[in-house]
Formats: C-alpha cells, sequence, structure tokens
C-alpha cells in the first residue's frame, strides 16, 4: 500500500479514537468538580432533603407548560411534607400523586383558556383524562406503587377499556420544577 494512505488512515483511527476516549475522559474528569459543587443530595438515586426548593425560573418563566408543571410540583412536596416520615423526598401516597396531578389538570386548562395557541401533548391527554372522570384510576395505573392505599370505587376495568380507545401507546410524564434538600439555615 501506499505509504500516504497508511499516513492518512493511520491519521484516520487516531482521531476517532481520540474522540472516543474524550468523549468519555471528559465528563469523567469533570465528575468530582461537578459532584463536589452540587448541593443536591441523592441516596439510590433518588433526592433527598426537607426541603423543597424551586428552580429561580419558576418565577420569571411565564410558559403554560411550565408553569402547570410548577404547580404539580408545589402540591406534590407540599402534600409530602404532610406524610409522616423521616425525609419528605421519599414519601409517596395516591392522596399525593393524585392531588398533584389534579392541580397539574387544573392550572394547564386555566392557561388553555386564557390562551388557546398553547399545546402539550401530554397535558392535553391529561385533560382528556381528567374530562371522562378518570384521573384517579389513570394516577393508580400509571404512577401506582406497592405500598399505595388506593381508594374505594377506582373503576378499573372502565379505565382498562377507555385506556384501549384513548391512550394506545401513552408514555405518563413527569416534570419536577425544583429539588429535595436539606435547609443550611434552621427557620425561627
Amino acid at each position: 500500500m501506499n505509504c500516504r494512505i497508511l499516513n492518512l488512515l493511520q491519521l484516520s483511527l487516531m482521531t476517532v479514537t481520540y474522540a472516543v476516549v474524550m468523549r468519555f475522559a471528559v465528563p469523567l474528569l469533570l465528575l468530582p468538580i461537578f459532584a463536589g459543587a452540587s448541593e443536591i443530595y441523592t441516596r439510590d438515586g433518588v433526592t433527598d432533603g426537607d426541603t423543597f426548593y424551586l428552580v429561580p425560573s419558576a418565577v420569571t418563566n411565564d410558559d403554560p407548560v411550565f408553569q402547570s408543571w410548577v404547580a404539580y410540583s408545589l402540591m406534590r412536596s407540599s402534600c409530602q411534607l404532610m406524610i409522616d416520615g423521616d425525609n419528605p423526598a421519599r414519601a409517596s401516597s395516591f392522596e399525593c400523586e393524585f392531588t398533584a396531578r389534579q392541580a397539574l389538570v387544573n392550572t394547564w386548562e386555566e392557561k388553555v383558556a386564557i390562551n388557546q395557541f398553547v399545546t402539550s401533548e401530554y397535558l392535553e391527554t391529561l385533560s382528556a383524562v381528567n374530562q371522562a372522570g378518570f384521573l384517579a384510576e389513570y394516577t393508580a395505573h400509571y404512577f401506582g406503587r406497592k405500598h399505595w392505599q388506593l381508594p374505594a370505587g377506582l373503576r378499573v376495568d372502565a379505565f382498562r377499556e377507555w385506556r384501549k380507545q384513548h391512550l394506545r401507546r401513552h408514555s405518563p410524564e413527569t416534570q419536577i420544577t425544583g429539588s429535595w434538600n436539606y435547609a443550611s439555615v434552621v427557620e425561627k
């Protein structure tokens, strides 16, 4: 083979190898810096803390979709604080999730009433679920946990039939617009 071709082949392989190595090496090298600077505590992949902090943009970002998720986050976190336990960040109940989803839908519907040009496929679907009267069943089906105590009277069979028609290939969403952390200063 021509020496020039071998040099080009070797150079191209070095570039690819370098890019692949750097793609993985740089994040690993930066991990201690970001981990040390972070004020969000996690354990077992779950954010821990006793205080829920909204992202600063919750006050300034007036996007209807974002604000709907802010309402969800605030409702869910305030409910988690009312559940007994050492760590509210890990608290979970059907009532908390259902109440937060209801706040999400209500906020979304209020925003759409003001501005009919806003769209969100997920929030429109959740609104349709709510209007059909299946928000409780939806919450239990898509977000339920083994330890939850579900309310009596859930129409599971009716929801299953409705879901087959209206929620084909549906992917549920949850967007939290804040994080749990430990309060650095004790308030009086």
